[in-house]
């Protein structure tokens, strides 16, 4: 009994442990130029009706940029939106600003 009661804290420890690796293997500082795709995405301010959404894609193989793919399209801009600002002095003031889309990736 007493060993079937070990065994199962042991197995327990061991899934918890591994469960609670906090680490991001996916998340990296530099892109591997041996071989690879590069993507940034960025939303300008067009006006006060429209945002431009731009997709930019560079291929890296053999350590050289082999091709920069580049989507730009236009979107409904979200509107304003009023917050705290402030100057070089630390005086601060409500200002009007648009509001900025958020941007999720998925990768499969």
């Amino acid at each position: 009994m007493n060993l079937k009661l070990t065994v199962a804290a042991a197995t327990m420890l061991l899934l918890v442990s591994a469960c609670n690796n906090n680490e991001k293997e996916d998340v990296t500082s530099d892109v591997n130029k041996a071989g690879s795709v590069e993507t940034a995405v960025t939303v300008n301010h067009l006006d006060s009706a429209y945002d431009v959404i731009v997709t930019t894609h560079k291929v890296w193989r053999n350590f050289n940029e082999f091709k920069t793919i580049e989507y730009r399209d236009t979107i409904p801009a979200l509107g304003e939106t009023t917050t705290e600002a402030e100057n070089a002095d630390g005086d601060t003031k409500n200002v009007k600003v648009k509001k900025d889309y958020e941007i999720f990736i998925t990768v499969k």
